[in-house]
């Protein structure tokens, strides 16, 4: 009896040992290593987060802001860019038509370019030129370029007259295109100045392009260009308030044909990016510069 009270006792001592090893075995083990997953897993949700609040396009920005080739996307909106819709050349003719402005056209040249202008360098060989000799050479460049030309890309060609010169020279040539025979105009357009044809020829002109792929533009990729170029920076949740739908997919097709561009990050949680137009977008209609879009007064006449 006494035998088997004696080895009950030991019994019981060895399982509180063995309890006692377990939880001394728990407590050696370092809490910071349990820790350490879970924490690098919260920072992993943080960083999630804040890539989506900026991810305008539906996965197109990586985490550098740049912005990445975008996917093919099947909303019903579509992306703006449709056979059916009004022809982007009609829309130039009816922006451009609102915001020709009478008087000289050189007077009222505003934003890019100007900043080239200036006489810092000195004269050149130029200088020596008559002022026949430089209005005919600026009428031969502005004929044969593809683009605009900047009094300070003139100052450049013509071998550095003085700027003053170029543009009287200029004032000279818009003069005599608004009192002679010829059907051409100086326009300044994206920082520069070019010669057109007067809207008077475009049906004969337009015949040269008849039967030519035409890009067209929907009517609600143009309220959204529209809302860009009269908000920006905008950003595109601030867009899709004003037009009350999704505007990614319209806002991409935007980017991707270099109407629309990326200008910088909103100052509010998050930081979005905000959007602006392009030099693409002054030439594709017709404008100067963002002062030459129609004003509220001018749209209500229309």
């Amino acid at each position: 009896m006494s035998d088997a009270l004696v080895s009950e006792d030991k019994m019981e001592d060895v399982d509180s040992s063995d309890e006692y090893e377990v939880v001394e075995d728990e407590l050696d083990e370092d809490p910071e290593e349990e820790a350490a997953p879970r924490v690098e897993a919260e920072s992993d949700l943080v960083d999630d987060d804040y890539v989506d609040a900026d991810d305008e396009f539906d996965g197109d920005v990586d985490s550098e802001g740049q912005l990445d080739e975008p996917e093919e996307d099947d909303s019903e909106e579509g992306d703006g860019w449709a056979d059916d819709a009004p022809a982007v050349d009609e829309a130039v003719a009816d922006v451009s038509e609102v915001s020709t402005t009478e008087g000289d056209p050189v007077a009222q040249v505003e934003g890019e370019g100007e900043a080239e202008d200036d006489d810092s360098r000195g004269p050149g060989p130029g200088a020596n030129l008559s002022d026949e000799q430089i209005t005919e050479r600026i009428y031969a460049l502005l004929f044969a370029s593809p683009e605009p030309l900047s009094v300070g890309k003139l100052v450049t060609l013509l071998e550095r007259p003085q700027a003053a010169r170029v543009r009287s020279a200029l004032e000279s040539i818009g003069r005599q295109l608004d009192s002679g025979p010829l059907p051409y105009q100086l326009r300044g357009i994206k920082g520069g100045y070019t010669l057109m044809t007067v809207p008077e020829m475009g049906e004969v002109v337009g015949r040269l392009a008849k039967g030519a792929a035409v890009e067209r533009i929907s009517p609600a990729a143009l309220e959204t260009l529209a809302i860009v170029a009269y908000r920006q920076p905008v950003t595109k949740a601030e867009i899709e308030a004003i037009r009350g739908v999704q505007a990614g997919p319209i806002l991409r097709s935007l980017v991707d044909r270099s109407l629309v561009r990326v200008t910088g990050r909103a100052d509010v949680p998050g930081h979005p990016l905000q959007y602006g137009t392009t030099k693409d977008f002054l030439d594709r209609f017709g404008l100067m510069g963002l002062g030459d879009l129609p004003r509220d007064a001018e749209l209500a006449k229309d």
